[in-house]
């Protein structure tokens, strides 16, 4: 049954992440394709552009009616009454507005006068003839319906609508031009006599002047009150002919994408809107692909996010195992002399011994029990003190050769009692600075190791040399020996390896970090050497002339 616990904690951590963040996070991702797909289908991209450009032609073809109207209501203020309309008044008007190409009037009692702008009469054939035509049409209507179109013009401006606008193709020598006429009832304010007033805009002014200028000007209004994107461009043609009439900067040719009938003061115009350079259906294509990418690199970052929580959380899981053998193990560390200590203690206390030697024997076992129960305090006391960031060193000028002999010979006799061959080769080193007891600690902890995972081959070489600019003390056994690919975990708190006799032997997975730590706050480094069934060979380097410390003791 505990094989299988690490399996179940697994399937039960694999649920928890597939209800917790995987079936969400994937139900997320597959709505949101699906979304894509429907309006890719159908043409949202493109349905949601062309209802921003329908609003913005209404509001285009808005401000093209009221500057038209502004226009002519500044004419309209200059008429003269019935009865006062002759060349010279008319004649004064078209002066002061070059736009006019027209202006008339009639009722019954005065007839039908017209005035066309005087110098275009004489200079431009083509113009005659518009006029010759604007004199026939209108002399002919307003005569025929005068009563009828002079009560409906009344009507429409008590209800606010003072113009009623007619549009046509006029004829200008081997050409036609677009002009538009506002018609409106013009009262005598003495005798309350009607007439019939027009005022006609001249097409080539419409053309080149009017609707570039309106056009560009509507559209960088918009722009500014960012109700269209800029790439937008817009024009103005007849309704039955596709070539534009005008158009504003940037048009670069084509069918507009989306149109609208002119209605007011320009009817029989169509005001059009496209973007430059570009399609709605391509750029609906092309906001669906980035869409459908960055869907792609979210899916892709999500499922990374996934597998790091996944490993980091069985990382946590491993790690909380570790840190339960750690307490199960340190258990039986410390109950192991503990016990020693009292079973011989109680010996002694009872007086059955009556050899002096044996008297010895006892104590010196007492004694070296005591100093291995003392051994596994500090190193779980160093433990404690480096997770919570308060380990300190005190470094001091050491002679290395003499501590590592009486570090050894303090070993000595547990190592011969356990039946190893030892070997020691201290050479000649300079004097370092380094904390004594850590590096004495860091030197049983690995020695320890040595007697504690070897079995047939029992040998323990000890070497202290200098090289190459550093210190270098080595431990070596002919023990188990370590896996390469498990040669890189074995300095992590609480990892041991995963051989039998390493978990059939007692420890708490500490000794070889904190060995790791104290090499690494003294500037250097340590470094295993070892294969399965050939033995170990740890090395610690330290650098001759490390950087140098503020004070005595120093931070790790």
């Amino acid at each position: 049954m505990k094989a299988k616990r690490p399996r179940n904690e697994r399937i039960r951590l694999l649920l928890t992440l597939e209800l917790a963040i995987v079936l969400p996070a994937a139900t997320l991702v597959v709505l949101s394709a699906i979304h894509l797909k429907t309006v890719q289908r159908d043409r949202g991209v493109e349905a949601a552009i062309q209802r921003d450009f329908s609003q913005v032609l209404a509001i285009s073809e808005k401000q093209i009616n009221q500057k038209a109207a502004e226009l002519v209501d500044d004419v309209r203020n200059h008429f003269p009454a019935p009865g006062e309309a002759c060349s010279v008044t008319l004649d004064r008007i078209l002066a002061a507005h070059p736009y006019v190409a027209h202006l008339m009037i009639y009722d019954p009692e005065h007839g039908f006068v017209i005035r066309s702008q005087p110098n275009r009469l004489r200079d431009d054939p083509g113009f005659r003839d518009e006029a010759e035509h604007v004199s026939k049409m209108m002399d002919g209507w307003w005569k025929l319906e005068f009563d009828d179109f002079s009560k409906k013009l009344a009507k429409m401006q008590e209800k606010g609508t003072p113009y009623y606008f007619d549009s046509e193709w006029m004829p200008r020598g081997d050409k036609h031009v677009y002009s538009s006429t506002a018609m409106f009832v013009k009262t005598d304010k003495q005798t309350g006599k009607q007439a019939i007033a027009g005022i006609t805009f001249d097409g080539d002014y419409l053309r080149d002047q009017f609707f570039p200028q309106t056009l560009d000007q509507v559209m960088s209004r918009n722009m500014a009150e960012a109700q269209t994107d800029k790439n937008a461009v817009i024009m103005v043609r007849p309704k039955s002919d596709s070539t534009p009439l005008a158009y504003g900067v940037g048009w670069d040719g084509g069918d507009a994408e989306m149109e609208r009938t002119m209605e007011g003061v320009f009817p029989g115009l169509v005001l059009g809107m496209k973007l430059r350079g570009t399609t709605l259906a391509a750029l609906g294509q092309h906001f669906v692909h980035t869409s459908f990418l960055i869907l792609g690199g979210l899916s892709f970052l999500l499922a990374g996010g996934i597998f790091l929580t996944y490993r980091n959380v069985s990382k946590e899981m491993a790690l909380a195992r570790l840190k339960s053998d750690f307490v199960s193990n340190v258990s039986h560390e410390l109950r192991t002399p503990l016990s020693l200590i009292r079973l011989y203690a109680e010996t002694l206390e009872l007086g059955r011994l009556t050899s002096p030697d044996k008297h010895q024997e006892y104590y010196c076992i007492i004694r070296k029990e005591s100093e291995r129960l003392t051994a596994l305090i500090n190193n779980i006391l160093d433990f404690s003190r480096i997770e919570a960031g308060r380990k300190e060193y005190d470094f001091r000028e050491t002679d290395l050769r003499e501590l590592v002999c009486n570090t050894l010979e303090s070993y000595r006799y547990q190592i011969e009692q356990h039946g190893f061959t030892f070997e020691e080769k201290i050479g000649d080193v300079p004097a370092l600075r380094v904390d004594r007891e850590a590096m004495a600690r860091s030197l049983v902890n690995l020695v320890n190791n040595a007697l504690k995972y070897s079995q047939d081959r029992k040998y323990i070489g000890v070497n202290l040399y200098r090289e190459n600019g550093s210190v270098k003390l080595e431990v070596i056994d002919h023990g188990i020996g370590i896996p390469p690919h498990e040669q890189h975990k074995i300095f992590e708190k609480f990892y041991r390896v995963g051989d039998p006799l390493v978990h059939n032997t007692k420890g708490s997975g500490l000794g070889l970090s904190l060995v790791q730590h104290i090499a690494k706050a003294h500037g250097g480094d340590v470094a295993v050497d070892s294969a399965p069934g050939a033995g170990s060979k740890f090395t610690i380097t330290l650098p001759l002339y490390p950087a140098e410390n503020s004070g005595k003791a120093a931070s790790a």
